[in-house]
């Protein structure tokens, strides 16, 4: 019976061994630059200040027009930033071990209790360690499809600021103006 507790001990904390943080994957890559809305143009013909201001006005609301994208309209980009508090690392095995250590020696007879404990301990730490296991992979899906989701948005955002981008230019090149 003795040896049968140690090895469910010595299980027990291998258990709790593997609960651990796995090691930390790969950082990808930085995506790259996202465009910007900015125009920079400059006059060919001598244009005057006040005929610079007015061209570039005219072609705002051509290509603003042309394309739905307005460069002054503040755009949520970004959604609030959310902080979750989650376990620390072995909380549910620690948890798990203890649980099940306090029903197996209740569950156990008198003669047996440290016995049932020791079983109890075992079951509770592979138990929680699937619960946190369960937990990081939930995690990462949701985190997988809030990606997925930006990423979609940041395509189409680029999308309109490079087809109004497009438009600028084109109407500034034709008022007589180079246009980066």
């Amino acid at each position: 019976m003795r040896d049968r507790f140690v090895a469910l001990l010595v299980f027990g904390l291998v258990a709790g061994c593997a609960a651990q943080p796995p090691a930390p994957a790969p950082t990808p890559p930085p995506p790259p630059p996202r465009p910007s809305p900015n125009v920079y143009y400059y006059p060919l013909q001598g244009q005057t200040a006040e005929q610079q201001d007015r061209d570039r006005y005219e072609c705002y609301l051509s290509a603003r027009q042309r394309t739905g994208f307005d460069p002054s309209v503040a755009r949520p980009d970004r959604p609030p930033v959310r902080v979750v508090a989650v376990p620390p690392p072995g909380q549910d095995v620690l948890a798990g071990a203890a649980t099940g250590a306090v029903i197996g020696a209740v569950v156990s007879q008198p003669w047996e209790t440290a016995e049932g404990a020791a079983i109890g301990a075992a079951a509770g730490a592979v138990l929680g360690a699937v619960s946190a296991s369960s937990r990081e992979q939930q995690a990462e899906r949701v985190q997988a499809a809030k990606n997925q989701e930006r990423s979609q948005a940041d395509g189409q955002t680029d999308a309109a600021i490079l087809a109004y981008r497009n438009a600028m230019q084109a109407c500034l090149e034709a008022r007589g103006y180079s246009v980066r």
